[in-house]
């Protein structure tokens, strides 16, 4: 029997919660209640209570003490680290095959704060009243989740709310039913995760035909902020034997505050398992400014790029170029594998290139000289008289990956 937990405050949505239930175990599967309240009365124990999630934080297990004297903000915090903690121990003994979430936003970005501890393939579903755009990136992070608008507020009791919750019990029963177990999902030898943007789309393709052409198998991630985290993960995981990074820009995108901000923590997981890493510079002299960015007022009076009414692009100046390079240099720095960084000397994109308003091939050689200054390990770094959609910078990038790896091996 498959085991689902349900994520719920049955102080506020009891009812809700056991309708949920209900209608997962009507499906044949075994339905798990961990009950999040905040110090209200529930009308019904709990699979996992409060109390033990509360005592899972290290915190106690009195919850309406603990409220009164740390407040709710506080009692949120740890009930999502005593709840992270829960699962994990489910995950270890093999009691959890699934998880949904039911209720607003509170519930929604507790539910994702835990969701997103379990690895990927294991079917995570939050039904929630608050899938705004504002909220989805930090709801889904760099996790698997499905999230599910509910268009009714599911703390009333009518047919519709019913409906509703029907819907989420059909979604993570049928995910969990069809989905093979999460342990199985593994990657054929000689596999390599690529990174790529729209303003890569030559160079992306180049290498994928050339890698598989070598007997490599290709798995590309669209570097947008969160498909790349999501390569981190996997590469954490274990997944791949090497990567060809053609964007690494959510390293920098991340400190300035751009709207392809990665975490401070992108390229993190190939440096510390040591596997053959090929680096480009796409995108690291490139930062987005139209109206999506919060901070969008400092860039926008610089040479414009305008690609659509959402979208505009300038070049970093000369100080941001060399912030970036020692944020890049400082995790060099750790290298424990190979890392081979090269350089198209002629544009580090498609619309930065000859004839466009964002080319400036001085500029970019502050980015690279202070690199150069900053490293203190041997990171093996070419410079290529191209442009980064050129073929020949494509070949370049997989030959070096392709040596390297043969030398690993």
């Amino acid at each position: 029997m498959k085991k689902i937990v349900i994520l719920g405050t049955l102080d506020t949505k009891g009812q809700q919660i056991a309708y949920l239930k209900e209608k997962i175990e009507a499906r044949g599967q075994k339905a798990v209640i961990m009950d999040l309240s905040m110090g209200g009365e529930p009308p019904f124990k709990a699979d996992i209570t409060p109390s033990e999630l509360l005592a899972c934080s290290g915190s106690g297990s009195n919850v309406p003490a603990f409220l009164k004297k740390k407040g709710i903000a506080e009692l949120k915090k740890v009930m999502a680290i005593g709840a992270g903690n829960k699962v994990m121990e489910l995950l270890s003994k093999g009691e959890i095959d699934g998880i949904v979430a039911l209720g607003g936003l509170s519930m929604a970005m507790l539910a994702a704060h835990v969701m997103q501890k379990l690895p990927f393939g294991i079917p995570k579903v939050i039904g929630t009243t608050a899938a705004m755009v504002a909220y989805v990136k930090d709801l889904f992070g760099a996790s698997d989740i499905t999230l599910m608008q509910l268009i009714v507020e599911v703390g009333s009791i009518n047919d519709l709310s019913w409906h509703a919750i029907e819907q989420a019990a059909g979604a993570i029963s049928g995910m969990v039913d069809i989905g093979r177990n999460y342990t199985s999902l593994k990657l054929p030898p000689n596999s390599v995760a690529i990174t790529e943007l729209n303003f890569t789309p030559k160079c992306a393709r180049w290498v994928e035909e050339l890698l598989e052409k070598k007997g490599y198998h290709v798995f590309s991630f669209h570097a947008q902020g969160t498909s790349d985290r999501v390569m981190d993960n996997f590469i954490s995981n274990g997944f791949f034997d090497g990567v060809i990074d053609i964007v690494p820009a959510g390293l920098v995108e991340e400190y300035f505050g751009g709207t392809r901000a990665a975490g401070m923590q992108r390229l993190d997981a190939p440096i510390e398992r040591g596997i053959p890493l090929v680096l480009t510079p796409c995108c690291l002299n490139l930062t987005g400014c139209g109206p999506t960015r919060k901070n969008f007022e400092k860039y926008i009076s610089r040479p414009t790029f305008k690609l659509d009414e959402l979208r505009s692009y300038v070049r970093f100046n000369p100080d941001e170029l060399k912030i970036a390079a020692g944020l890049y240099a400082e995790k060099l720095n750790k290298a424990k594998g190979p890392i081979k960084f090269l350089f198209p000397m002629k544009g580090w994109s498609n619309i930065d290139k000859k004839g466009t308003i964002l080319y400036n091939p001085e500029e970019d050689l502050i980015f690279l000289n202070e690199l150069k200054a900053l490293l203190k390990v041997k990171i093996d770094i070419e410079e290529i008289d191209c442009n980064l959609e050129d073929e020949e910078f494509a070949v370049k990038l997989v030959d070096s990956l392709d040596s390297m790896l043969k030398r690993a091996k």
